[in-house]
């Protein structure tokens, strides 16, 4: 079995919406999630969240601190997954949406109040979400 390590960040802004992809396989249904990719060879979790934020996004952001760990095993179960969660913060830079990028279609903030309305990659990451709201 091989092992996949990725990391996610997690955005919230000042009118508790987060910043989610609307992402999938070409020629599959789309579906919101949080930016995250995978690891590259000689990144930290860290650099890894910060590039692929940016790749997938146009934004650039800081770290802030780390929120959790979702583990499992992709249906096949050949591969198992480790995606480390980060609360972070924009920069700099503008939402861009690759136009060469068939994975990604749309980058959006979305308020944390309406996450239950969305198609979600992971409907479970809606408690995480709901607990960095601002008060």
């Amino acid at each position: 079995m091989s092992n996949w390590k990725g990391a996610a960040g997690v955005c919230i802004n000042e009118k508790n919406e987060v910043l989610l992809v609307l992402q999938g396989v070409p020629g599959e249904e789309k579906k919101w999630t949080v930016p995250a990719g995978g690891q590259e060879q000689g990144e930290t979790l860290e650099q890894s969240c910060i590039r692929e934020f940016y790749e997938e996004t146009g934004l650039t952001i800081q770290i802030e601190k780390q929120l959790s760990m979702r583990t499992g095993e992709y249906e096949d179960s050949k591969v198992s997954f480790e995606v480390v969660y980060f609360q972070v913060t924009v920069i700099g830079g503008n939402i861009v949406v690759q136009e060469d990028d068939d994975w990604i279609q749309d980058v959006a903030w979305k308020p944390i109040s309406e996450l239950d309305q969305l198609a979600l990659v992971y409907p479970d990451d809606v408690a995480l979400i709901e607990s960095l709201t601002i008060q």
